[in-house]
């Protein structure tokens, strides 16, 4: 812990989609090792219900921001260097998840999880990006194990996971010579609640998770995991056992993988197979 305190010490990190799960764990951890916090997410009411849990008054800050709206994004960035002049790390975490079989779909629910999920994440880059440059600081994409190896009945999620996966990679070897920390961290199954609020195929919640969260790693575990890999300035992350053999099982087989994938899936509680 002393070698994080000693990197996040005055750190100014943004993190989106800080109002619950990964991104409020981590909000929390990193306010914990010494840094400036600023949570950004729709819910501002809620935001500032837990700034109190996240840093001292003078150390957080709470900006409502729907990453989907390119003004929000910027007003995001401005508020944040207005409060404390600079920007160190920029986690782009906000995210949705989708449970449907394409034929059932609704466009409109690919269009969403695009718009939250990777255009969310290149709007707040694009509005951070000469900052971090100033500061050789760092950017996050919080993926999926599904942005290397695709889950049936996510078609937009993955499909969104693969493309944030795809804009990152570029992005770094843009900026190889000019000291950009760009991280893809790619969580395997993590307690949250984005499983509950995953739009079906009309575009509502489904209300329920199909999964036992609490065999689950933990948002506070996964948090962890990520500050330890930006205080390297790793480049990729992929978590879990199960995620980590996906990631290699697709890559060597993957006409196996696709199988394995499909008979895991298909076990879940109420699966769209069925």
């Amino acid at each position: 812990m002393k070698n994080l305190e000693s990197y996040f010490k005055d750190k100014v990190v943004i993190v989106t989609g800080a109002s619950s799960g990964i991104g409020l764990a981590s909000a929390r951890l990193f306010g914990s090792l010494g840094a400036c916090v600023v949570m950004a997410a729709r819910s501002y009411d809620r935001l500032c219900e837990l700034t109190g849990s996240v840093a001292p008054a003078d150390r957080v800050l709470a900006v409502r921001c729907d990453v989907t709206r390119e003004a929000d994004c910027s007003s995001l960035i401005q508020s944040t260097l207005q409060r404390f002049g600079r920007i160190d790390i920029l986690v782009n975490n906000a995210g949705i998840s989708m449970r449907a079989m394409f034929r059932d779909l609704d466009l409109s629910v690919l269009h969403r999880l695009m718009d939250v999920n990777f255009w969310g994440t290149v709007n707040c880059t694009k509005f951070a990006l000469p900052h971090l440059l100033q500061a050789r600081g760092q950017v996050v994409g919080v993926i999926s194990v599904a942005g290397f190896s695709a889950l049936p009945a996510r078609t937009g999620y993955s499909a969104s996971k693969y493309a944030v996966r795809g804009f990152l990679d570029t992005l770094r070897m843009e900026h190889l010579k000019e000291g950009l920390g760009v991280l893809v961290f790619a969580p395997g199954y993590t307690a949250s609640n984005v499983r509950n609020a995953a739009l079906t195929a009309d575009g509502t919640p489904q209300g329920a998770t199909p999964l036992d969260e609490d065999k689950l790693m933990s948002a506070e575990d996964c948090a962890m995991h990520l500050a330890r890999a930006l205080a390297r300035r790793r480049s990729e992350v992929v978590l879990t056992p199960l995620g980590k053999a996906t990631v290699w099982a697709h890559r060597l087989f993957p006409r196996l993988t696709d199988r394995l994938t499909y008979s895991y899936i298909a076990r879940e509680t109420d699966s769209p197979y069925k």
